[in-house]
């Protein structure tokens, strides 16, 4: 991969419904995530990781809030041509539409590709929690001489019929797609597992452009649907199991090759879970493959007092005394006051939980302010009269507007580090 041309594309346009109340106003790879992070941190930071820093960013629906924090966290070198992470909306360049879906939305940009006339392009999703070593994926394209590879993941096949499954040889080469199957068909001499489409892709750049003008040509709009297995029928396609991909520092007690799609409030919850821990499932912490976000330039968390287990607290917290705080994610400029107790719990940026509340299993989003003594989590019934509640039986608060509050019992000193 040392000498090859290579400009990424990230699909960052979701709309994210099933993630709803959290993207009532931004789209999904911006929906916050552990302790500082945003989804699409995961993604940015692969690519980067790999050694790719052509990335152009396509975003869509609500993406304010996506386009501030690329913006404030992704400038990688302004000094050196080709380093950049470029946020790109609908441009309209083939006719007054917005995205109509992903082959579509490359489509519209073919021109950056002739611009920058890289070897391969890859195409990658915004919305997974995830290490991958991309370079992994390039390497097998090239070894098999490919014409496009899809990233696929192993899974179980009882659970498969809710993906897009890959039929393909033991080397790899794919025989057939299977939409959401209701038997799906197992990897060879694997009769147990599956292969799921991960929606990332690397392609050669001649065969995407020709293949994206003929799928235009007949109205096709999407990868999965239309422009691969159009391809399949004339050309080399290989599926990367990643499974195989070695990350550098990954510690025994983590599961060895973590993929988790957070679309749905309870996987998005169960996920956090898997950042707690003094073994966590996914440790974030790796200096041999960092995840990178928003350079905050704010204090570090203060604890004046209270009982805090399995928690990670975001800088600027301030927690007082008497406050409880278990299997937590308590994010940047939370105010935890006195006797609040909270317990499995995601509080994000700028809330403040009042003295006594209770909490347990909700999810607060960003700017609420939650009454002194108010319990919530524990009455079903009544949280569904004022609040989202998830199938999973997860309470979430949707962002609220409270733009400035007390630091302290004297009502002095907002936040003054929002971004």
């Amino acid at each position: 991969m040392q000498n090859e041309r290579i400009i990424a594309f990230v699909m960052a346009g979701g709309q994210g419904s099933r993630l709803q109340p959290l993207t009532q106003n931004r789209s999904k790879p911006s929906v916050p995530f552990g302790s500082r992070y945003r989804i699409v941190d995961f993604v940015l930071s692969n690519l980067v990781n790999s050694q790719i820093h052509t990335i152009y960013l396509l975003v869509q629906y609500k993406s304010q809030s996506l386009i501030e924090h690329v913006r404030k966290a992704w400038t990688i070198s302004p000094l050196i041509q080709n380093q950049f992470v470029t946020v790109v909306p609908p441009q309209m360049m083939s006719g007054e539409h917005w995205f109509q879906g992903t082959a579509d939305a490359v489509h519209q940009n073919l021109n950056l590709i002739e611009e920058h006339r890289p070897d391969l392009v890859a195409v990658f999703g915004a919305d997974h929690i995830y290490r991958m070593d991309v370079r992994q994926m390039v390497e097998f394209h090239r070894a098999n001489r490919a014409d496009a590879t899809i990233a696929a993941l192993p899974v179980p096949v009882a659970e498969a019929s809710s993906y897009g499954v890959i039929v393909a040889d033991t080397d790899g080469y794919i025989r057939a797609f299977e939409e959401k199957p209701a038997k799906p068909t197992p990897m060879p001499g694997n009769p147990g597992m599956a292969f799921a489409s991960m929606g990332n892709y690397i392609f050669d750049t001649e065969v995407l452009i020709q293949a994206l003008r003929e799928t235009k040509e007949t109205g096709g709009t999407d990868f999965g649907q239309h422009v691969l297995p159009r391809l399949l029928q004339t050309h080399r396609l290989f599926a990367y199991d990643f499974a195989t991909n070695r990350i550098p520092g990954i510690q025994p007690y983590e599961q060895q090759v973590y993929w988790r799609d957070v679309g749905t409030l309870d996987a998005y919850f169960d996920a956090h879970r898997d950042v707690l821990g003094a073994e966590p499932v996914f440790d974030v912490f790796n200096p041999e493959w960092p995840i990178y976000s928003s350079s905050y330039q704010g204090p570090v968390a203060r604890i004046l007092g209270g009982q805090i287990e399995n928690t990670l607290l975001g800088a600027a917290t301030l927690v007082y005394p008497g406050s409880v705080i278990k299997n937590s994610i308590i994010r940047r400029e939370a105010v935890i006051e006195e006797g609040a107790v909270i317990e499995d719990c995601i509080i994000m940026d700028y809330v403040r939980i009042g003295r006594g509340a209770r909490l347990r299993r909700v999810i607060v989003d960003r700017h609420n302010h939650i009454d002194a003594g108010d319990a919530i989590g524990f009455d079903c019934g009544r949280d569904a009269e004022r609040f989202h509640i998830s199938p999973g039986g997860l309470t979430v608060i949707p962002q609220g507007q409270v733009s400035y509050f007390a630091r302290d019992h004297r009502g002095s000193s907002g936040h003054g580090y929002a971004e």
